[in-house]
């Protein structure tokens, strides 16, 4: 029995995590041998996961009981108020739903655009899009060697080192282009023997082209970003934060 093509629908529900599991083995062979469908899949999940990690701290806020839809209609029954009132009472809700819809966006703040506090943002996407694939976290996989330096070096437009974690008990797994607002960054992604994952996302810098290391956390996502040389770089993990900056350490000595 032939395979039904794999179409736009399939790459995004494969993203969603809304395929069943043929279905989704179906779309990962595909991804594997076309690298274009799989540019495109990396960069819904990047913007899927910055998008969780801006809205998901106001979404999980509880509504005032005042502001509750419900209570609001009981409050306000159109059905027993006199035909004249009728406009006005819909009046009284739609500005009422405006008032819920207000307050569920009071205290956003837009997600960084600029700097090293935009590279933080990025890299926390990146690995909460790509560090729980078992499948296909990587595009050019560790032991592929120079490929993978040139592959770096053809991402950011210059030579880049690729850091050696292997004292710090993580093994390089490989990379993969990351596209963010600023251009295309270069993700490295390293684990440990259980199964701890990090990632590296390096991109070149308008802004902060120099700055020292600075710490970053977005739920159980902790990070350190710093820039030099015009060339930005920040690591993220699950780890804590003194351990990371170990590592981090590690990564600034050797780039």
């Amino acid at each position: 029995m032939n395979m039904r093509p794999i179409t736009e629908d399939d790459l995004q529900a494969y993203v969603d995590n809304a395929l069943d599991a043929e279905r989704h083995r179906d779309v990962a062979d595909y991804l594997l041998e076309n690298s274009e469908a799989a540019a495109r899949v990396s960069a819904y999940r990047t913007q899927a996961a910055a998008l969780r990690f801006a809205l998901d701290p106001v979404a999980g806020e509880p509504v005032p009981s005042r502001l509750n839809l419900r209570a609001i209609v009981a409050a306000h029954p159109l059905a027993r108020r006199p035909r004249p009132f009728g406009l006005a009472a819909a009046a009284v809700l739609l500005l009422a739903i405006g008032a819920t819809g207000g307050w569920m966006m009071k205290g956003y703040t837009p997600p960084p655009t600029e700097g090293v506090a935009a590279l933080a943002q990025e890299a926390s996407a990146s690995y909460d899009a790509f560090a729980p694939d078992r499948l296909h976290p990587v595009e050019v996989r560790a032991g592929e060697g120079d490929t993978l330096q040139q592959f770096a070096a053809a991402t950011l437009g210059r030579s880049a080192t690729i850091p050696d974690l292997s004292k710090a008990g993580y093994r390089l797994m490989g990379g993969r282009v990351i596209p963010t607002a600023h251009g295309p960054g270069f993700m490295l992604m390293y684990a440990d023997d259980r199964g701890s994952r990090l990632v590296l996302l390096t991109r070149p810098m308008m802004v902060d082209q120099d700055k020292p290391m600075v710490a970053s956390e977005k739920g159980n996502i902790r990070g350190w970003s710093w820039a030099k040389n015009g060339l930005g770089y920040s690591l993220v993990g699950s780890l804590t934060h003194e351990d990371l900056h170990l590592i981090a350490d590690a990564v600034r000595s050797q780039v």
